[in-house]
């Protein structure tokens, strides 16, 4: 994801970029884009608030943080099964 939101924001692909993860490595790749191309940076962290914090590495390179609410997550699943299917979500979901 790193190589891809540098490589586009040098070919001037996007705007906006929204990064929905919390993990730190991206870091470097996001600070890289906001002091060599101004380009907007969001950031969606899954798991936060709650079940842990957004990385502070990531969210310094962000314009705006927003939390993958549980509510959204659940609400976002497919039906359990999937109709028409025997596939079901495992029990830990």
């Amino acid at each position: 994801m790193a190589v891809h939101l540098l490589n586009d924001a040098w070919l001037d692909n996007y705007d906006c970029a929204i990064i929905v993860s919390n993990d730190s490595d991206l870091a470097e790749a996001m600070g890289l884009v906001k002091h060599h191309h101004k380009k907007t940076l969001g950031l969606v962290t899954p798991g936060a608030p709650k079940d842990r914090r957004t990385s502070r590495k990531l969210s310094v390179h962000a314009d705006f943080v927003r939390p993958v609410r549980t509510g959204v997550l659940r609400d976002s699943q497919l039906p359990n099964p999937i109709p028409g299917t025997s596939l079901y979500k495992p029990i830990r979901w």
